[in-house]
């Protein structure tokens, strides 16, 4: 049992809130910068401060971020922080999934919009919305292949997993669609009964070894290798993720690199992995048709523990932004007329 099922938010739509913390920061600087020009007009910085002995420049910053902090637990309340109290054994029926991810540079191509990457992380987010009953696991390849996350039932890891998924991710540079699919057969549970198939999701620029081989030993183990192919076969230029907009990866020659996907390869290897070629487009990428495919599969029995009652802990949240509220109170703009006499540090007169 993991932390992520052990500690929950029963409403985590609310963190949408946090959004008002930046909003709010960038109003604070604005009017503190209007405000030191309104001053310049009345004398130059030394002077003002002359006139203004008790005025304070760290206090108003120090209140400010007390506010921003009280902000952030109240919303961090709101969304019902839960622990998990209650352990019950529960049995499910489903199918073991393993999606490969291509992280390599060419997924950053925005010939699908807004490029290859972002668009089969939103399409993954949204099929581990629709799992109920099934394991699912994430693996991200280029020139190597890494587990992002092993097999398992928490779809709120598995969505926290991938939200973290970059092409910076894998030193590496390439595609390694066979050491993908080589990972996953040793990532399923040996679970004879239980339905297993790997989605590889990726352009088809196999450069490093032979896919097609690794897909073959798999379906002779009883796992189906599906692929979608991500891009446009006409090709796409390679964005640097560093530079700036209209920047593009270029070769020695000084000549803009395209990237086009291999069709011909992705369908080679979901024929001898017995599964199915899906090519995704500007409109959909295509795991939910592969996700019914699925579906038809044999399903298992998996046994696992779950909580079934949840402890509520907002009220430890409210608690301390209202004490941060409490102290923002007390804390004076102005310094303290008593506190400005005393000088730890006066030199002392010979």
């Amino acid at each position: 049992m993991n932390a992520m099922e052990m500690f929950r938010f029963a409403h985590p739509e609310y963190f949408g809130g946090l959004i008002l913390i930046p909003l709010l920061t960038a109003l604070f600087i604005l009017t503190r910068i209007l405000r030191r020009r309104a001053l310049r007009k009345f004398g130059t910085p030394e002077m003002i401060r002359t006139l203004t002995p008790s005025a304070s420049a760290s206090r108003p910053v120090l209140k400010f971020i007390l506010l921003m902090l009280a902000l952030a637990l109240f919303i961090a309340g709101a969304a019902r922080p839960q622990f998990g109290t209650r352990l019950k054994q529960v049995k499910r029926h489903g199918v073991e999934i393993i999606i490969a991810l291509d992280v390599s540079n060419s997924m950053l191509a925005e010939d699908i919009k807004p490029n290859r990457l972002e668009r089969a992380k939103r399409a993954i987010d949204r099929l581990i919305s629709k799992l109920r009953d099934d394991k699912i696991g994430l693996i991200v390849f280029a020139g190597d292949a890494y587990t992002q996350l092993p097999i398992t039932t928490d779809y709120n890891s598995a969505q926290l997993f991938l939200s973290s998924v970059n092409t910076q991710i894998v030193p590496k540079q390439g595609t390694a669609i066979g050491a993908a699919i080589e990972m996953a057969m040793r990532s399923f549970t040996p679970d004879p009964a239980a339905g297993k198939a790997v989605i590889i999701i990726t352009d088809g620029e196999n450069h490093e070894d032979d896919a097609i081989a690794a897909a073959e030993k798999a379906h002779q183990q009883g796992i189906v290798v599906h692929t979608i192919g991500m891009g446009l076969p006409q090709g796409a230029p390679i964005p640097v993720a560093s530079g700036t907009r209209g920047d593009y990866r270029r070769d020695r020659e000084g000549k803009i690199v395209m990237t086009r996907l291999d069709e011909a390869t992705l369908e080679k290897i979901s024929s001898a992995g017995g599964g199915l070629y899906i090519r995704a487009n500007t409109a959909q990428v295509g795991l939910d048709d592969l996700f019914d495919e699925i579906n038809k599969m044999q399903k298992s029995e998996i046994e696992a523990r779950q909580f079934s009652e949840y402890e509520e802990q907002f009220q430890y949240f409210f608690a301390a932004g209202l004490l941060l509220l409490i102290l923002e109170f007390f804390i004076m703009e102005r310094k303290n007329k008593y506190l400005r006499r005393i000088k730890l540090f006066k030199t002392a007169q010979p």
